[in-house]
């Protein structure tokens, strides 16, 4: 069995003197998620742990492209990896940072699981997404009003206007979706309405951001040099069941060296040696990228990048 390349030299734990969460302000995430469908923690981490993310990042675009299947185009000049936790240092320090296990509590309950480990890389060059949710509205979200799931991300750069910054159309995560193509993509006719309510986020080295994947939302375009990868974490209430759609796997002696408190969090399997994540995580439509008002620089036929941190090939 293949093994696949880590960062990881140990398990680290929380980071040091991070502060309990209090209700005032979980409170006010979970209002910020049932209205608006997103909200954030400004300065959970320092810019040098961004910078190591980044780090891990780059290294795992670099394995992931040289292998099939390895990085998953969103758009040109766009790609999706999933990792193993084990190829992140910053792993355990942030799943098991207060902020984010208490709004993942208060919210999906004390029962949560992590199913989802990633990262988006918006390069030189890549164009408006169309504006989606990551996945069809569940039934308990469609007749309970419920939120199931939460995205947590996190950047690698200080975000500018010019690197194509995500753009989220707040409240819209209760949006009836059945003239959505595939329970996703709102049709063409509504996409100015999005366009007003759109709210373009420019987050820095060390915040969190959360979200419902049901906010409608979109990448826009990347007109600077660089590179603007985003760490993704995914994360379910029991039932919701998108664990379905992810291949996130532990080695024993990983599994062994974990928190109690994040390992009750993990149903993952735990094996002897790590496989290379095939990708699954292909949303139809995002391929094609969008050219709403910017014009697409390469296309599907381009050259997959060489390096998250340079320009576009």
């Amino acid at each position: 069995m293949t093994s696949a390349s880590t960062q990881t030299e140990g398990v680290t734990a929380a980071p040091a003197g991070a502060a309990p969460v209090g209700f005032a302000t979980v409170g006010e995430v979970v209002r910020d998620l049932y209205t608006d469908g997103v909200s954030a923690c400004r300065g959970a981490f320092t810019p040098e742990w961004a910078d190591r993310m980044r780090e891990d990042i780059e290294h795992a675009y670099e394995d992931a492209r040289q292998r099939p299947g390895g990085a998953v185009g969103r758009g040109p000049n766009r790609y999706y990896v999933e990792i193993h936790p084990e190829q992140l240092r910053g792993f355990v320090e942030l799943v098991d940072h207060p902020w984010v296990r208490a709004v993942c509590e208060a919210v999906l309950g004390a029962q949560y699981s992590i199913v989802e480990l990633g990262f988006d890389i918006p390069f030189a060059g890549a164009v408006h997404q169309p504006w989606h949710r990551d996945f069809p509205m569940p039934q308990v979200t469609r007749t309970g009003r419920r939120l199931n799931s939460l995205a947590f991300n996190l950047t690698g750069v200080d975000t500018t206007e010019d690197m194509g910054p995500f753009e989220i159309a707040p409240g819209t995560q209760w949006d009836n979706d059945d003239s959505f193509e595939h329970g996703m993509f709102p049709p063409r006719e509504d996409h100015p309405r999005y366009q007003r309510l759109g709210v373009r986020k420019f987050p820095q080295r060390g915040d969190i951001s959360v979200r419902s994947a049901l906010t409608v939302h979109r990448g826009t375009a990347n007109h600077s040099e660089l590179s603007r990868p985003v760490l993704v974490l995914g994360v379910d209430a029991p039932g919701a069941g998108n664990d379905a759609h992810h291949d996130m796997a532990v080695t024993r002696r990983y599994w062994d060296a974990l928190p109690e408190r994040v390992r009750r969090h993990m149903h993952c399997p735990v094996v002897d040696s790590l496989t290379p994540i095939v990708q699954k995580h292909t949303i139809e439509g995002l391929v094609m990228g969008e050219t709403e008002g910017d014009s697409a620089a390469g296309g599907m036929g381009a050259a997959v990048p060489d390096s998250p941190s340079g320009t576009a090939s």
